[in-house]
């Protein structure tokens, strides 16, 4: 049974959701040339990440702009184009991975770059890349009991410093081909940020309804990707491996309260590679023309990456589509959220 993976919304619905590019493009054949000396030491070919990951440019702030920053260019978008007042805003999330220091919480700093009111309470949650689905969990929860009638939901990321890190490493005399291929998913990451305006359904007729949706989780591996500001180490193979099974668990559980199976109008999955997309279209059976992809121009933006791709895709979404969105930590979590469009 799948007891309390299941959850369902009254009246919650999402009024807009906004992105911000981190301006400087870095190609992965850039990052390539960096490594040349290393494929050759080790015996890999060139090319590594755009062939393996299917991901050719991802994206860096610009220098004296932070993550926080860009959070809070999103959210101030968000609000903008919500048409909400600042002032009837009563909660922020912010979901970000990347992490200027332990405390205060990153919120702190975005809800005062904002201008939010001393009446909007504001915190922290993470949960690696799945932590953007979490936070609007969370913040509908908190909508349909009342505490709050309008939240903000935020995450900014930024690649650079794990990325200059790890090619320093792999620069070392001493690295080898287990070493780059431990490093290699710290290489498609990405910088940007997102923000989602969340409001009362009943109250917002224009929003697009939050639907419900499920979770699962499979913590026997939580060690498969382990990172930190300086150091992130992966298991690839494994991490899909075992990310697949937990994705197909949570879908026949999801069975037994919703049809995603019979087809949605779109499927907002998790930007991680060619290879992650295709096997996750695969092994749920589901269209790839219907999976818009982010990942070949902006690389893995972490949590951010779901509601960066439903921002893509605002304008060629029609009143009463159903979208999934899709997304999966390390951890491992998984979770499947429905909105009707």
């Amino acid at each position: 049974m799948p007891g309390n993976s299941h959850f369902r919304f009254r009246n919650t619905a999402m009024l807009a959701v906004a992105s911000i590019e981190a301006p400087v493009v870095v190609t992965s054949d850039e990052l390539d040339a960096r490594l040349t000396d290393t494929y050759a030491r080790v015996g890999l070919r060139p090319g590594l990440i755009e062939r393996l990951a299917g991901i050719r440019t991802r994206r860096w702030w610009a220098e004296g702009t932070t993550f926080a920053d860009g959070a809070a260019m999103a959210g101030g978008k968000a609000i903008a184009e919500s048409g909400v007042s600042i002032g009837d805003i009563g909660l922020l999330v912010n979901t970000s991975v990347s992490r200027a220091h332990l405390e205060p919480a990153t919120a702190a700093s975005v809800h005062d770059a904002i201008g939010l009111p001393s009446s909007c309470q504001g915190f922290d949650v993470t949960n690696a890349c799945l932590g953007f689905l979490n936070g609007m969990q969370l913040a509908a929860g908190m909508i349909d009991s009342g505490q709050v009638e309008y939240a903000l939901v935020v995450d900014g990321e930024d690649a650079r410093p794990a990325h200059q890190a790890a090619l320093r490493r792999l620069a070392e005399e001493s690295t080898t081909s287990k070493d780059v291929i431990a490093e290699f998913a710290t290489l498609t990451l990405g910088s940007g940020a997102v923000a989602m305006l969340l409001g009362r359904a009943d109250a917002n007729p224009q929003g697009h309804r939050l639907i419900g949706g499920a979770t699962r989780s499979a913590t026997a591996h939580h060690e498969l990707c382990v990172g930190d500001v300086e150091l992130m180490r992966t298991d690839s193979k494994n991490l899909l491996k075992h990310g697949l099974e937990l994705c197909t668990g949570l879908w026949q559980d999801a069975r037994q309260e919703f049809d995603w199976a019979d087809g949605a109008d779109r499927y907002v999955i998790h930007q991680v590679s060619q290879v992650h997309t295709d096997a996750i279209c695969a092994a749920l059976g589901i269209d790839r023309g219907r999976v818009p992809r982010t990942f070949p121009t902006h690389g893995n933006i972490g949590p951010a990456s779901v509601p960066f791709t439903l921002a893509t895709q605002v304008d060629s979404l029609t009143r009463g589509d159903r979208v999934l969105l899709m997304g999966v930590g390390s951890g491992l979590n998984a979770c499947c959220l429905e909105l009707e469009w």
